[in-house]
C-alpha cells in the first residue's frame, strides 16, 4: 500500500514512465532494509530526460537487479490500476442492461406470477396509442420500471404491466380504476403509489415496503434517532413482548399505513420511561410537534388504532415528499392549499421554516389549518414550472394560497429576505385566508382588471393614431 501511495504522489509523466517499465521509479534494494536517515525516494535533476526530475533510490542499484526492479514496477502499476478500478466501480450508477424483467400480466398467468413473489408491482396503463409522443412517454415509464426491476432483482419483487383494454376483466377484479397508476400487491393489501414516477423514488418506496411494518427501539441511541424524525407522522407503543396480543393489534394497524406512516415499538422499560410511555400505551406524534398525543382508552384494537390515525392523518404542517406528493396535493381543504416554499439548507429558508413550525404548534388544534411545506431542493424539475405558474421567485421564502383546480394563487408580500414575517404576522395573514378575506378569486378579478386596462390602453392608442391621421389629411 505504501508503494502504491508513493506512485500516486508522482507526476503523470513519471506515472506513465513507470507503466512503460522505464527505470525511473525504484524501490529499496532487495535484501537491504531501509535506513531511517535516508528517504525511500529522492528527487534529483535529470539531464537525459524531458522530465524535470528523476526518482532515484537512496542507494544506487546495479544492472543485475534490473529484472527484480521491473517486476516491482509492474506490481506497483497493477496495484495502482486495481485501486483506480475499485474507485470507479464504487460509484458505478446502474444503467439499463437491456434485459426484459417487466412482463405483461393476464388472467392466465396472474395466479402463477402472484405466487412467485412476496411483492408485486403493477403498472396499469391505457391501451397503446398510435401517437408518437404518447408512445415515447409510455416507453420512458417502461424503462423506469425495467431499471427498478434490475436494481431490485435480488429482492423478491415482481414487476408487471396491465393493459386497461386487453385485461379489463382482470383490472376490475383487482379494483384498478385509474389508468397510469402504479399499484403494489402485498399479501391481501393493495397499495397505490402516489409519488413521483422516478427510479430512485420507486426503489426507496419498495425497499421501505418490504421491511417490517414496526421498527423496534431498544436503546437510548435509538431513542435519539426516533426523536430526530420530525417531518413524518410517527407512532410508538410500549408492550410486554412481541407475543402480546396488544402488540399484534398494533402491528396489524401499522400494515394499513406502511410505508407512509412510521410505527415504532419498545419492550424495554428504560426506553418506555424516557418516552413517558405506560404499558400498552401508544403515543401519536404529529410532524414538527414537540409533544405527542397519547391515544386514549388503552389497550386498543386494530380497528381503533386505524380509526384514530385516519382522523389525525392531516397534520397542521406537512412536508411535500416525492414518495407521496400526489396524495398530499389531493388532500386539500375546500379546494385550496396554503403552500410555503422554503429551502431548509438556506439560512433564510431555515429561519422561515422555524417560524412556520411555531405557527403550526400554536394552532395545532385548528382542524381547518394545514400548511404544505415544499423544499424546492426536493423537486428540482418543478422549480421552473412553479415559478412560471405562481409568478414567484423560489430563491427566497414564499407563502401563499393555491387553488388546486386551476392553480390560481395569491402570495403574501415578503419584501426582503432579511425582513421575514414574524409568527404573529404570519398568523394574521393565515386568518385572513381561512376567513376568505384573502382568496384566489380576488386574484382573478385583478387579472381581469389588468386585461381591461391593457385593452383600454390599446383602444386609446388606436384613437390617437386615427386622430393623427385626420390631422395629416
Amino acid at each position: 500500500m505504501g508503494v502504491s501511495l508513493c506512485l500516486l504522489c508522482l507526476s503523470p509523466r513519471l506515472q506513465s514512465a513507470a507503466c512503460r517499465g522505464e527505470d525511473r521509479v525504484l524501490g529499496p534494494r532487495e535484501g537491504q532494509g531501509e535506513r531511517p536517515d535516508q528517504p525511500l525516494l529522492r528527487m534529483t535533476p535529470s539531464k537525459s530526460s524531458k522530465a524535470p526530475f528523476t526518482c532515484l533510490p537512496s542507494a544506487f542499484l546495479g544492472k543485475k537487479n534490473f529484472a527484480q526492479m521491473k517486476r516491482a514496477h509492474l506490481f506497483v502499476v497493477g496495484v495502482y490500476l486495481l485501486s483506480s478500478c475499485r474507485a470507479e466501480e464504487g460509484l458505478n450508477f446502474p444503467t439499463y442492461d437491456g434485459k426484459d424483467r417487466v412482463v405483461s400480466l393476464t388472467e392466465k398467468n396472474f395466479k402463477q406470477v402472484l405466487k412467485k413473489y412476496d411483492l408485486l408491482c403493477l403498472y396499469y396503463h391505457e391501451p397503446l396509442s398510435s401517437d408518437k409522443v404518447v408512445q415515447k412517454q409510455f416507453q420512458l415509464k417502461e424503462i423506469v420500471l425495467e431499471l427498478v426491476a434490475q436494481v431490485l432483482e435480488h429482492k423478491d419483487i415482481g414487476f408487471v404491466m396491465v393493459d386497461a383494454k386487453k385485461e379489463a376483466k382482470l383490472a376490475k377484479k383487482l379494483g384498478f380504476d385509474e389508468e397510469g397508476s402504479l399499484y403494489i400487491l402485498k399479501g391481501d393489501r393493495t397499495i397505490e403509489f402516489d409519488g413521483e414516477f422516478a427510479a430512485d423514488v420507486l426503489v426507496e418506496f419498495l425497499l421501505d415496503l418490504i421491511e417490517d411494518p414496526v421498527e423496534i427501539i431498544n436503546s437510548k441511541l435509538e431513542v435519539q434517532a426516533f426523536e430526530r424524525i420530525e417531518d413524518h407522522i410517527k407512532l410508538i407503543g410500549f408492550f410486554k413482548s412481541e407475543e402480546s396480543e396488544h402488540y399484534k393489534a398494533f402491528e396489524e394497524a401499522a400494515e394499513h399505513f406502511q410505508p407512509y406512516i412510521k410505527f415504532f415499538a419498545t419492550f424495554d422499560k428504560g426506553v418506555a420511561k424516557k418516552l413517558s410511555l405506560k404499558m400498552n400505551e401508544v403515543d401519536f406524534y404529529e410532524p414538527f410537534m414537540d409533544e405527542p398525543i397519547a391515544i386514549p382508552d388503552k389497550p386498543y384494537t386494530e380497528a381503533e388504532l386505524v380509526e384514530f390515525v385516519k382522523e389525525h392523518q392531516r397534520p397542521t404542517l406537512r412536508r411535500l415528499r416525492p414518495e407521496d406528493m400526489f396524495e398530499t396535493w389531493e388532500d386539500d381543504l375546500n379546494g385550496i392549499h396554503i403552500v410555503a416554499f422554503a429551502e431548509r439548507s438556506d439560512p433564510d429558508g431555515y429561519e422561515f421554516l422555524e417560524i412556520l413550525k411555531q405557527v403550526a404548534r400554536d394552532n395545532t388544534d385548528n382542524p381547518d389549518l394545514s400548511i404544505v411545506w415544499i423544499d424546492p431542493d426536493d423537486f428540482p424539475l418543478l422549480v421552473a414550472y412553479w415559478e412560471k405558474t405562481f409568478k414567484i421567485d423560489l430563491f427566497k421564502p414564499q407563502i401563499g394560497v393555491v387553488n388546486v383546480t386551476d392553480a390560481d394563487s395569491v402570495w403574501m408580500e415578503i419584501p426582503d429576505d432579511d425582513d421575514l414575517p414574524t409568527a404573529e404576522e404570519l398568523e394574521d395573514w393565515i386568518e385572513d385566508v381561512l376567513s376568505g378575506k384573502i382568496n384566489t378569486e380576488d386574484d382573478d378579478n385583478d387579472d381581469e382588471e389588468d386585461e381591461d386596462d391593457d385593452n383600454d390602453d390599446d383602444n386609446s392608442d388606436e384613437e390617437d393614431n386615427d386622430d393623427s391621421d385626420d390631422d395629416d389629411e
